[in-house]
């Protein structure tokens, strides 16, 4: 069920957006725009940069965060608020080159980017890493 528009998003632990579980644009643009501060914006230029590099992209919000899927395919990014920073989450990571930075043998092929307020916007390199997710089987629930 989509968040009623009446109603104000409640920010959890962090400042993650609380969010109910739906699929397409309309939930994730409303959890981008309940995103605190700097936030927001890195949400909004993360999703312009994957409607563009996936122009039949699939949105859902799953579990309080955004969800992107390739065509056909499963899930093959995530992001999720935290404090200081947004958790930017491919699901087969591990494929990916370079390798996203985060991750333990426990999260397996998951990989993740932590990005900060001060850090750069590398649409090169978020772009070049999209590309190849999308190629990927995905990540099904």
């Amino acid at each position: 069920m989509a968040q009623p528009p009446d109603k104000p998003v409640v920010l959890l632990s962090g400042g993650n957006p609380q969010i109910a579980k739906a699929d397409g644009d309309a939930p994730v643009q409303a959890y981008i725009a309940a995103m605190p501060g700097w936030k927001s914006g890195f949400g909004k230029r993360l999703d312009t940069l994957i409607e563009k590099t996936v122009p039949d992209v699939q949105k859902a919000v799953r579990w309080n965060s955004p969800f992107y899927a390739a065509p056909g395919k499963g899930y093959f990014l995530s992001t999720h608020v935290f404090t200081k920073y947004v958790k930017v989450t491919f699901f087969d990571g591990k494929s990916l080159d370079p390798i996203p930075p985060g991750g333990t043998e426990r999260s397996q092929d998951v990989r993740w980017l932590d990005v900060y307020e001060t850090d750069p916007f590398d649409e090169s390199l978020l772009t070049r890493w999209i590309e190849q997710a999308i190629a990927l089987p995905g990540w099904t629930p």
